[in-house]
Formats: structure tokens, C-alpha cells, sequence
């Protein structure tokens, strides 16, 4: 195993460049809302989604980059590509990409839904009194929030909320002037962008900037307008932190806060029949080049369709409901420390109910042996039952410790308000490590037993979370294990007080050894393929980045070991070159439900090893934030576990396989071989299983009657 930060010769040939592969992932989401066999409605719930993750994109991963190029960085990435040329090649398939969704978008899923009633139509086609509606509700509604905006040499250009959304109007000269005047009416976010006409059929609606539009005379009175257009900007969201200030972290957060709302811009988003003229002068006062210029088919941010994909009426064009399943009874979550003390309990969120963690954090909250309950906090609903159970178990007397993240990056100033609350009932909230965000998801609670102090853990890979944990699939695990116990204990004791990087027995944590236990375990099974042993690496992660891991990857492949990863999103490795990775395997599934669990599979030469993390195997996990990988032992988890592995693997359906030029390809089942989806296949599998066992236990047991008359039998028979 090469030493760490050892310098290595560049081969940009064997890695795929990361923002391509991220909108490569993005494109697989855009897929799904182009497949035609996909539930109209949920068709739209991804071309929302492919929306969605564009903002995101554009804010963080662009504004990094065009940041880089300004300030002169002309360094490569490991595909060999400097800022600017990641720039360009960005822009090209970025553009390509909103054309796709806008087309099928406005030509594919709205014609569908409108087919089932439910359209977006022009204002200009509404009826008389349809329209005398919408100019009612215009001046009684809508008017008192707006604020209209001139712009000129007296007024300066005005500083405009990242992803809001406003109208440019382009106005005739004004006496003595030349020029057409630029004036600007920002859209209310407070307002639904979706506004029903009575009397419509069906479910009939008009954006909001359409009735705003209608009525321009109003906010402009005595002015000729000429043309409008709305538009929506996106800004850098990347928050950048001084560890130097000497201000309390709380409080520096809350600043960078402001300041996003007046960052760089860098995409700007507008109507595709947008005014030559108008479009020309907005560029001008808004210092946007023409790369970062996109015209979009329909409606601006896409979000505001989303109360579309939940109209209750329309259940026969979404995904039939899957129910999460119940692995524990009411007596069982009742008695959720009985429990645990005897056994392991593995769950696979949205598959398996979340009420066990909530049992589990409610029952400690008010438990009179619960002595403490410390926890990492990432991020969570807006309401959440988990802050409210800490808060409960604060105010009865417990020693509630909360290791909040506050830069969960767009949950920041959610996360803030919580964290206040939780210090407000009492809580120690210690707000992460200086240096480091604090990943890792892990819950102890230490309890008063008959023998003694008990420990009980939950750990998994994704946040503490009732909401997103109905879309997101993930693993947690409850234990009582005596040593996971004690190692959790010195994580918490070293994350809150002062101490050295703990040394744990069952668990490794990021920045201290996490990388080096990954290698290690790679190592291993290079290794034993030399030695002739079989040998194989199974891996299910959401990104694979990291120079060190993949390059320890190549040198197994060499070996021979067959690897085989379920890499959701970024995949900056090769498979499949020559000499290099012909034996690695890379899929990737986007199904209804976001694959989000970190699972990482060694053969061992047969004495298997399987672990959990909240890690991806990328560079930030691995040095630059706090994460734990966590052993998988007891056997009914263990196999529930290579149950998930074993199943993505076999999806032909929503799985693609990536190919060594970064293209991916559908899987698509064999001549005469049935189709499997590997997450539907899975919930009927477990389902039935739960249904046989308890109709197994549910047997009543009732008396006999009592014996009548006993006859005499002859010794003859």
C-alpha cells in the first residue's frame, strides 16, 4: 500500500471528471421523467427533481469553479481538465440538458396531465369571467405585496434574492429620452405560483406571473410597456468560513447567511420567447455572460408544480404507496430497550417503519433510568419529532448532549432554529468541531440497569430525519453491543471535551483512520488474490471521488479481485480498461426512492466482512468531516444487508451500468429472463416474509374439551 500523500504520476485517462459524472447522474434522473413507462405523475416528481438539483449544481459546484478561474487556479482535476475547459464542457451539456427537460416537459407531461384534467393554461384563454376573477384577486391579493422597481442612472440596479423569481419589463422612452427604461417586479414567494380560476374544469390553473403580467397597467400607470419577461437568477451558495474571527461560530454562520443573499451570480434562467431588447439591457445591469444565459420552455422554477404530483384524486398515475413495514410490534416498541438488550434490530428505511428510532428516542426521553442521551444532529424536519424528544428528555432532568451541524448546506438556518430551541429546554448543544462538519450519524443512550450502567446505540447512513427517511433508503441499527457501546462513548467524549482521537475496537471515524481502514481492507483483499485466494469487494456508496481509493481499486482489479460498486451519483473511476479495472463492475440505480445507504462488503478470504457508514469515498468524508463506519456481526442484520447488495445487482430494470468512456447504459434483462426491480422486489420479498411470521406466532392455543365416555376395545381389535 502506497504511504499517504505520496505524489503519483497523473493518468487523466483513468478518471472520469467529476461535475461531468454528477450531470451524467442528473441525466439519469431526466431518464426517468422521459420514460414513458413511468407514472405520469411521478414522471413530473423527477423532471422537478432534475430541476432541483441544477440550482444546487449551479450554486455550489459552478460558483467553485468560476471562483477557481478568477482567481487564477489553472490546476487540473483528475481527468485532466483545467477550471475553464470544466466550464465549457459544463455549459454545453448543461444546456442540452434544460432544453430536454423543458421539451418534455411542455410537450410530453403537461399534454398528459391535461388529458386527465389538470392544465396550465394561457391567462389570454380563460373566459370573461374567469378573467374578471383573476383581476379581482390581483388587486385584493396580489397587488398590496408588490413592490414595482425602476432602474436607471438614479436608481441602481437592485439587489435581487437568490432563486427568486421577478418580471423584467421593458418600457417605452420617457419624455426626452432615447432609450426603452427597464423597470422590475419581483414575483411573491410567499404566494402559490399556482392559481385555480373558479369555474375552470378540472383542475385548471395560471401562474401566478401570468396574472401579474395581465395586470402591469396597475403597477406602471400612464407607461406604454413594450415587452416582459420573467426571469430567475441563481447565486454562489458556498458558505466560506474565517476560523481566524474569533467570533462565536454560531454567530459567523448567521452572517455568511446574509451574505448569500448578494453572491456572485452565476446562472440566470429565463422565459425562452423572452424580448431580444429586454433580455439584452437585463444582461447589462445584471453582469451576466451569455454562457450563463438559459432559456427555459415552461415554467420558471419547477417547484411550484410540485402540489401537481400531490393531488389526492390522481393516485392511478403515481407509483402504488408501499407501507412501510412494521418490524416491530406495538409490545416491542413499547419495550424497545428489552429488546435491543436481546437483539440486534437492523432497519431498511422507507422498507421498515421508522417508528422504532422515534420509539427508541421517545421511550429514553422519558424513562426514568435513562441517565443521558447523546446524539449527532445533521440534518432534520422542520418539526421534528427527534428535536422534540430531546427537548421532552431535557426538561425531565436527563443530560441531553446534541452535537449539531449547523453547515448542512441549505438546512443552515433551519438547523440554527432548532438548535436554539434545543438550548433553550435545557440541551448541551455543542455545534461540531472546528475544521470539520460533523457527518456521522450516531445516537447513545445511557441507561441505569439491573447490572449496572447499559448502553444502547443507534447508528446509520442517513440523518435523523422522519421525512426524508419515507424517500430516502438507508440502514440503521440499534445495538446494545457492550464494545460498540464504549466506542460510541469515547466518540461523544472526544467530539464534546478535550482528548486525543479515540482508539476504538469495532468502530474506525473519520479524519482519524477512516481512510486508513478502507485501504487496509483493500489491501487485504489484493493480497489474498495474489496468494491465489478468491477475492472480491462489494460497495454501495452515493459518490466515488477520492484519487487514494480509486487508485487502491486499480491496483486490486490488477490483482485480480472482482469489484463490484453501486455508485449512485459521481463515479470519477474507469471501469472495464484493459490491464487497469477489467475486473470492477460499476452500476447505478434511480428508482422511487433515493439510494442513499453506505454499505462495504469484504470477502476476507470466506470470514466476510460487512460494514455501515454515513461515508461516501470521497476526499471531504475522509479528511474533512467527522464519519463512522460500523461492523454488521449479528447474523439476521448481516443477511438482511447482503439481501440489499445482492438485490441492486441483480436490477435490470432501473439499474445502468457505467462504461469506460463515463456513458451509462441500461441493464435490461436477458432473453427470457424476468424482469427485477431490485427496490420493489425487495419490499414484497420482506413483506411476505413479515405476513408468514405473523401468521406463524399469531396461532391461538385454545383448551380441549373434555373427554367423554371411554370405550372398551377388545385385546382382538
Amino acid at each position: 500500500m502506497k504511504a499517504p500523500g505520496r505524489p503519483r504520476k497523473k493518468e487523466p485517462e483513468l478518471f472520469i471528471n467529476r461535475e461531468l459524472s454528477w450531470l451524467e447522474f442528473n441525466g439519469r434522473v431526466l431518464e426517468e421523467a422521459m420514460d414513458p413507462a413511468t407514472p405520469l405523475l411521478d414522471r413530473l416528481k423527477f423532471a422537478i427533481i432534475v430541476s432541483t438539483n441544477l440550482d444546487e449544481f449551479f450554486m455550489v459546484r459552478v460558483a467553485a469553479l468560476k471562483h477557481a478561474f478568477a482567481e487564477g487556479d489553472n490546476e487540473p482535476d483528475l481527468a485532466g481538465l483545467r477550471p475553464r475547459q470544466q466550464l465549457h464542457v459544463i455549459a454545453e451539456r448543461a444546456h442540452e440538458m434544460v432544453d430536454t427537460l423543458g421539451r418534455t416537459l411542455t410537450e410530453q407531461i403537461l399534454p398528459a396531465l391535461a388529458e386527465h384534467a389538470v392544465r396550465i393554461v394561457p391567462l389570454a384563454t380563460l373566459e370573461e369571467a374567469q378573467r374578471t376573477f383573476l383581476a379581482r384577486y390581483f388587486r385584493g391579493e396580489v397587488l398590496p405585496a408588490l413592490t414595482p422597481l425602476a432602474t436607471d442612472a438614479s436608481r441602481p440596479f437592485p439587489r435581487l434574492a437568490n432563486l427568486s423569481l421577478n418580471l423584467a419589463i421593458l418600457l417605452a422612452p420617457g419624455e426626452g429620452e432615447e432609450q426603452p427604461r427597464l423597470a422590475l417586479v419581483q414575483v411573491p414567494g410567499g404566494l402559490r405560483r399556482l392559481v385555480r380560476p373558479v369555474g375552470g374544469e378540472g383542475s385548471t390553473y395560471v401562474l401566478l406571473e401570468e396574472v401579474i403580467r395581465a395586470e402591469l397597467a396597475e403597477l406602471f400607470p400612464g407607461q406604454r410597456v413594450l415587452a416582459s419577461a420573467a426571469f430567475r437568477i441563481a447565486r454562489d451558495a458556498e458558505i466560506e468560513l474565517d476560523d481566524e474571527g474569533g467570533r462565536p461560530y454560531l454567530e459567523t454562520v448567521e452572517e455568511e447567511l446574509k451574505k448569500r443573499r448578494s453572491s456572485q451570480i452565476v446562472r440566470l434562467e429565463v422565459e425562452s420567447e423572452a424580448d431580444d431588447a429586454l433580455l439584452a439591457l437585463l444582461l447589462e445591469r445584471l453582469g451576466v455572460e451569455i454562457p450563463d444565459v438559459y432559456h427555459v420552455r415552461g415554467p420558471l422554477d419547477m417547484r411550484a408544480l410540485q402540489p401537481l404530483v400531490d393531488i389526492p384524486s390522481l393516485e392511478h398515475l403515481r407509483e402504488p404507496a408501499l407501507k412501510p413495514l412494521p418490524v416491530l410490534d406495538e409490545h416491542e416498541l413499547r419495550n424497545i430497550f428489552s429488546v435491543v438488550a436481546e437483539r440486534d434490530v437492523l432497519l431498511y428505511h422507507p422498507f421498515d417503519s421508522y417508528e422504532p428510532v422515534l420509539a427508541f428516542l421517545s421511550t429514553a426521553a422519558s424513562d426514568p433510568d435513562v441517565l443521558a442521551i447523546k446524539q449527532t444532529l445533521y440534518r432534520t424536519s422542520g418539526d421534528s419529532p427527534v428535536v422534540q424528544a430531546l427537548a421532552r428528555a431535557a426538561e425531565n432532568g436527563k443530560q441531553v448532549t446534541v452535537v449539531v451541524e449547523l453547515m448542512a448546506r441549505f438546512d443552515e438556518q433551519s438547523n440554527i432554529r432548532w438548535a436554539k430551541s434545543l438550548e433553550e429546554s435545557g440541551a448541551h448543544v455543542i455545534y461540531g468541531i472546528q475544521g470539520f462538519k460533523t457527518h456521522a450519524k450516531v445516537c447513545l443512550v445511557v441507561r441505569r440497569g439491573r447490572q449496572g450502567i447499559e448502553r444502547y446505540v443507534h447508528m446509520g447512513t442517513g440523518n435523523y430525519n422522519d421525512r426524508t427517511a419515507r424517500v430516502y433508503a438507508d440502514f440503521g441499527s440499534l445495538t446494545a453491543d457492550r464494545v460498540v457501546g464504549e466506542d460510541v462513548s469515547a466518540f461523544f467524549n472526544a467530539l464534546t471535551g478535550y482528548s486525543d482521537p479515540p482508539k476504538m475496537k469495532k468502530l474506525a471515524m473519520a479524519p482519524t483512520n477512516l481512510r486508513e481502514r478502507f485501504l487496509r481492507l483493500i489491501e487485504r483483499e489484493r493480497r489474498r488474490a495474489e496468494e491465489g485466494q478468491a477475492a472480491e469487494i462489494r460497495a454501495k456508496m452515493n459518490s466515488l471521488v477520492d484519487e487514494e481509493i480509486i487508485r487502491a481499486l486499480y491496483d486490486a482489479s490488477g490483482a485480480g479481485v472482482r469489484i463490484r460498486l453501486n455508485v449512485r451519483g459521481i463515479c470519477c473511476l474507469r471501469p472495464g480498461i484493459k490491464g487497469v479495472s477489467e475486473t470492477i463492475e460499476v452500476i447505478s440505480i434511480v428508482d422511487r426512492f433515493l439510494e442513499h445507504a453506505r454499505v462495504y462488503q469484504f470477502r476476507n478470504g470466506g470470514d466476510e466482512e460487512v460494514y455501515l457508514s454515513s461515508a461516501d469515498w470521497m476526499p471531504r468524508n475522509l479528511d474533512r468531516r467527522i464519519e463512522l463506519l460500523f461492523p454488521v456481526t449479528a447474523p439476521e442484520p448481516r443477511r438482511k444487508v447482503l439481501e440489499v447488495m445482492d438485490a441492486m445487482f441483480l436490477d435490470n430494470v432501473k439499474a445502468r451500468r457505467l462504461m469506460p468512456d463515463g456513458t451509462y447504459k441500461r441493464k435490461r434483462p436477458p432473453k427470457g429472463e424476468e424482469p427485477y426491480r431490485a427496490q420493489i422486489q425487495l419490499y414484497r420479498e420482506w413483506k411476505r416474509t413479515l405476513e408468514r411470521t405473523r401468521a406463524a406466532t399469531s396461532v391461538a392455543f385454545e383448551p380441549a374439551p373434555a373427554p367423554g365416555p371411554v370405550e372398551k376395545v377388545s385385546s382382538t381389535g
